[in-house]
């Protein structure tokens, strides 16, 4: 899989699903399960890392992870998911230079096709336009982008007449620019299923409703792993709780007392169950 495949696929009107991963083990899943494409998204700073926001998480992290998810994807090489590493915070807002430099990295140590960011004012088309010229597939992402929390927080966003045209020049601007695809985050569904229409490029929701190319979520809040889970995103199995219950139940088998030793009156292992005669 290739970016330019994604619009390949909305021609087609072929479903883009994506989940994300962020070690070898989560992307071996969601391979197995049959994700064509994979994002490492900077949420593994707070689904991974423990930190109460995404910001924090660097560029060498991201790399870091994203090399560990391309060492859990087992097809053949020509036949792997397209992989995508999130840039993180403050690698690429300080100017074109500093971005192609960051996302450059991205492409030649971690295994990954294509980058993805945030925003769309006219300092990040720029900066997309700079990243497409010199080869780097790129990844829009609009609405709610993490990365601005602290000036938009997690709320539903666009949802007045003035914001969401704002929105719309942002995706037509970004399209220019050369992305591949977009991510709308948190939008309402009649936004994203008319940019939808009028974009050439795939739109990818999250709590964008169901008109669109494409879905993308987080891999650990359709698991159930996550504490609490966006509202746009329940999970599918309580799946904290089954891993809780099944340690705790090995833990408590375990930790039973063993028998006394009628010699000493020390305890002992039980010896294991002989095998089954064939």
């Amino acid at each position: 899989m290739r970016p330019g495949d994604l619009v390949t696929r909305k021609q087609a009107g072929r479903p883009i699903l994506i989940l994300t991963a962020w070690d070898a083990l989560s992307a071996a899943l969601v391979e197995e399960a049959g994700a064509e494409v994979v994002l490492v998204g900077d949420s593994l700073a707070m689904v991974v890392l423990g930190h109460a926001t995404t910001l924090p998480v660097t560029l060498a992290e991201m790399i870091g992870h994203t090399q560990a998810v391309a060492r859990g994807l087992r097809r053949p090489v020509g036949q792997q998911p397209l992989l995508i590493c999130d840039l993180p915070f403050l690698s690429y807002q300080c100017g074109s230079d500093q971005a192609v430099a960051a996302a450059g990295r991205v492409l030649k140590e971690s295994g990954a096709a294509a980058v993805k960011l945030e925003g769309g004012e006219p300092e990040t088309v720029a900066v997309v336009d700079r990243l497409v010229r010199s080869g780097i597939p790129v990844m829009g992402h609009l609405g709610l982008t993490p990365q601005s929390v602290h000036q938009l927080g997690y709320r539903r966003q666009a949802r007045d007449p003035i914001s969401q045209e704002r929105l719309r020049r942002q995706a037509l601007d970004l399209e220019a620019a050369g992305c591949f695809a977009l991510v709308l985050e948190h939008v309402p569904d009649d936004l994203a299923g008319s940019l939808r229409r009028q974009l050439t490029i795939p739109v990818i929701g999250i709590g964008a409703g169901d008109d669109c190319d494409g879905q993308v979520r987080v891999t650990a809040d359709l698991l159930g792993l996550t504490p609490s889970q966006p509202p746009f995103s329940p999970p599918l199995l309580a799946g904290r709780e089954l891993c809780v219950d099944a340690l705790r139940g090995w833990l408590q088998a375990t930790a039973q007392p063993w028998p006394a030793r009628a010699a000493d009156g020390l305890p002992t292992r039980p010896a294991a169950p002989a095998a089954p005669h064939c």
